[in-house]
């Protein structure tokens, strides 16, 4: 994944912020082999749930009407990457690998540009 300020900055920092640490994670998870993947997936994941929380604390706390769509959202991605976590703390990879370079890249595209975007206006138009 490349970062792209036209595609994924959104004007809160510290989202912005997270959405960085987010694409390089997966770039690292991506680029790597052996146990630096295992590594790598493990800070995905970990840092994966501590955005997904942020992000729906600040939908709560907001009373942002989409909370529950965009929330199934990090619900459904979050099974995936527990259920990959599982194969890959057993030693099977391969398909966690094909995840995070095949399905992530353009997921993130569409959850940022739409649900995220969202988001942002919303907490924007809040603090206006």
């Amino acid at each position: 994944m490349e970062w792209s300020d036209e595609r994924y900055l959104l004007g809160l920092a510290e989202m912005d912020e997270t959405h960085r640490e987010f694409v390089a994670l997966v770039n690292a998870a991506g680029a790597a082999t052996g146990a630096a993947f295992v590594a790598a997936f493990a800070a995905l994941c970990a840092h994966t749930e501590t955005h997904f929380a942020n992000e729906e604390a600040w939908m709560r706390d907001s009373a942002f009407p989409a909370e529950g769509e965009h929330a199934g959202e990090h619900r459904r991605v979050l099974g995936d990457l527990r259920r990959f976590r599982e194969r890959v703390e057993k030693g099977s990879t391969m398909m966690a690998k094909a995840y995070i370079r095949e399905q992530v890249p353009g997921w993130f595209d569409l959850h940022a540009a739409t649900m995220v975007a969202a988001l942002a206006a919303h907490l924007k138009a809040r603090a206006a």
